[in-house]
């Protein structure tokens, strides 16, 4: 995991927050992290992510979050080219705080050190999906900024066919 640089951030009450690159070695700490925040094992996408990465580290961005020499967040980001004309924007795949450490800016950090990644990469728009029953998350990312797009995404079963 690759492509973010390493900054100081605010800090906790104790320790200093470092925002630096992820890594593979940090694989594991991710996906035990995001299984614990989302109730389901992902190594598959976070493994597809980092071979993604490796292959075209321009076109990510991935930090974590060190608190006293520990992972206690992640954020995954994927550049888009610019897509139906639109200009070039970053796409949040995954965020995550470790859940005992929610609440003391880890999030905040994360966000901020993305933001100045993509602007230093001439990105001037980052956007991301969720669902609509994940109300933390969804708080987070208003007071991170994030407004509804102007677009609905909707999906289809192909298992049945078209009459």
């Amino acid at each position: 995991m690759t492509s973010g640089k390493t900054a100081k951030a605010p800090t906790t009450k104790d320790n200093p927050v470092t925002v630096r690159p992820l890594t593979g070695e940090d694989l594991n700490t991710v996906v035990a992290m995001d299984e614990a925040l989302t109730g389901r094992a992902r190594r598959g996408f976070f493994e597809r992510r980092l071979q993604a990465a490796l292959k075209d580290p321009k076109g990510f961005v991935y930090v974590g979050a060190d608190v006293a020499g520990e992972l206690k967040g992640y954020a995954l980001v994927r550049l888009l080219g610019g897509e139906f004309g639109q200009d070039a924007a970053g796409k949040l795949d995954a965020i995550g705080i470790d859940p005992a450490s929610k609440g003391a800016g880890l999030g905040r950090a994360l966000m901020t050190n993305i933001e100045d990644i993509l602007r230093h990469k001439g990105v001037g728009e980052l956007q991301t999906e969720t669902e609509w029953t994940n109300g933390s998350l969804l708080g987070f990312l208003a007071h991170s900024g994030f407004e509804r797009a102007p677009r609905i995404v909707l999906k289809r079963d192909v298992a049945t066919d078209l009459e």
